[in-house]
């Protein structure tokens, strides 16, 4: 008997893999100390940092502001390893639909 195949879109990081619109790029403005700048980061990490910023009671701005501060590479690959960083950590970042 032949099994249904569940929709790439259904079960983000299912076994049909990861829903596609968590992997575009998507740039977005942020305010760091005050000053206006892009950051290109894949849609499901902009999806994580807000749910991390919204446990902590923060915003997206702060957050990364903070990273820029401790950082000593790409900003973008910074926010990446801090998302990843606070997951491990056991930060719940309840991540919204979008």
């Amino acid at each position: 008997m032949k099994q249904a195949q569940t929709p790439r879109s259904a079960a983000p990081g299912g076994p049909a893999g990861p829903d596609p619109d968590s992997q575009s790029i998507r740039k977005r403005s942020v305010t760091i100390a005050g000053h206006r700048t892009s950051v290109s980061l894949e849609e499901a990490f902009w999806r994580l940092l807000r749910g991390i910023a919204d446990a902590k009671g923060r915003s997206i701005s702060e957050l990364v502001t903070e990273i820029d501060r401790a950082r000593t590479g790409n900003l973008s690959s910074a926010i990446r390893v801090f998302v990843l960083t606070e997951i491990a950590a056991g930060t719940d970042p309840q991540t919204p639909a979008s």
